[in-house]
């Protein structure tokens, strides 16, 4: 390692003391669960799993993740219901999260826990649910994982962390504790993820062992060492993968300490915003909706959902859309919904391109719908052997067109519900306020986080 990667490694490690203190909440609150799980008769065993469990985690940067194992034969619905009440008698400001059954998320002294029901199983082949594979997971690295290792894999993770790829939730849609941990496996240590995994290939697969698997159309493709037909690397979109490895690269050529630890984004003034806004041929236009009280992981979905509808509707009305972004006010607790698009309003008219006239069919219906039609400001007409005709425009401008259909296109279950209640469809100046002043700067900038001064 070198001295930057010692100093990080160094600061990010658990010291005894830390450990310590971990190992006695934990052993604190597995003491708790079993007595639960006993005094209500609950065929189950405990068992911790995650980076905890693997000793892979960061200083005061990690979950505790208890699994509830019942066997196959369990019903389903009640796996859920126990684990339900045992965390909500347990922790503190407890939510409950959903991965194919709900469960109970909460605090215990300081540390987020997490409490998961699952059926036990031996080997993939026998889950019942996405999560039951997860103790086959922290089995596989103990076993296959050396101490130096350990260390690699911490390195790894503050690396993505501080270039913003950590974590396969929906809001970041990049690396898992899991993925980091079978790719210190697979290419042994940091220092040879950064020689060689830099020249990695759109949709390549990597696995640790030589066994025939399926094909996944995603960016990157590592084939679970405990499930041949599963990929460990599908929630990495497309952005987070180019952002990979060009961090990589970056980092390569030129290490800093700022790939783990980028500094903070300096806000800029609203008048030096204001400024970057009044482009001459250019315009902003948001959506600004109240967030809906769910969890992350369902909301971020929606979000973008939504974004796609509205970007598809305003390319159907001809509005080209430059750029958009979303930005989460977590202050306000509103969604804004932000898009790049040209300042000038379209033509009052455009022309609608109907058939060639060698088809007499489709020619003469398209006649019969165009020629008593009220848009119709010329035609139809023929024009190089086509028919066309010249109708009104319904919208000229953006503004308009968000105003007036948003509420009549997908926008995701929740969304939509906050939508109905209100919404606001604001442009240039109404966007400089202090809540945006950091999407502005980060915005403007454009600048990857280990690049900020």
């Amino acid at each position: 390692m070198n001295q930057i990667e010692k100093k990080v490694l160094k600061k990010i490690t658990p010291t005894d003391e830390y450990r310590k203190k971990v190992n006695v909440v934990i052993n604190d609150l597995e003491k708790k669960i079993e007595t639960e799980i006993e005094s209500k008769k609950i065929p189950a065993d405990l068992t911790l799993v995650g980076s905890i469990a693997k000793d892979t985690y960061l200083k005061n940067n990690m979950d505790i993740d208890f699994f509830i194992r019942f066997p196959t034969n369990f019903k389903k619905q009640n796996l859920a219901k126990y684990s339900r009440i045992i965390g909500k008698k347990l922790l503190k400001n407890t939510e409950e999260s959903y991965a194919e059954h709900p469960y109970i998320r909460g605090y215990y002294k300081e540390f987020l826990v997490e409490i998961v029901p699952c059926y036990k199983i031996e080997n993939a082949s026998q889950k019942l649910s996405a999560v039951d594979r997860t103790p086959l997971h922290t089995d596989y690295i103990i076993k296959n994982i050396t101490e130096k290792q350990k260390d690699e894999v911490r390195l790894f993770k503050q690396f993505l962390k501080g270039i913003g790829c950590y974590g396969a939730e929906s809001q970041i849609q990049g690396f898992s504790g899991y993925l980091c941990e079978i790719m210190i496996l697979y290419f042994k240590d940091f220092k040879n993820i950064i020689k060689n995994a830099k020249d990695l290939k759109y949709n390549q697969k990597l696995s640790l062992r030589n066994k025939k698997s399926p094909d996944f159309n995603t960016p990157l493709v590592f084939i679970d060492p405990v499930d041949n037909n599963r990929n460990v690397a599908s929630a990495l979109s497309m952005e987070k993968f180019k952002i990979f490895k060009l961090a990589l690269k970056n980092y390569n050529k030129n290490p800093n300490i700022n790939f783990f630890f980028p500094k903070k984004v300096k806000a800029w003034s609203i008048d030096k915003i204001k400024n970057q806004l009044k482009q001459k041929d250019f315009k902003y236009i948001a959506i600004r909706v109240s967030k809906p009280d769910i969890i992350d992981e369902n909301l971020y979905p929606q979000i973008r959902k939504a974004l796609k509808s509205i970007i598809k509707i305003s390319k159907e009305y001809d509005f080209k859309i430059l750029d958009n972004n979303f930005y989460i006010d977590k202050y306000l607790s509103y969604i804004y919904f932000i898009f790049k698009t040209k300042k000038e309003s379209l033509p009052k008219t455009k022309i609608h391109i109907g058939p060639p006239l060698k088809l007499d069919e489709n020619a003469k219906e398209f006649n019969e719908k165009w020629k008593k039609n009220k848009q119709v400001v010329k035609g139809p007409y023929i024009d190089n052997e086509r028919l066309k005709v010249e109708i009104k425009r319904k919208y000229r401008e953006l503004r308009s067109l968000l105003e007036s259909e948003i509420k009549n296109i997908s926008l995701g279950k929740h969304l939509e519900n906050e939508f109905i209640k209100s919404y606001k469809v604001i442009e240039n100046n109404d966007l400089l306020i202090s809540n945006l002043r950091i999407f502005w700067t980060e915005y403007f900038e454009d600048k990857h986080p280990w690049d900020r001064n």
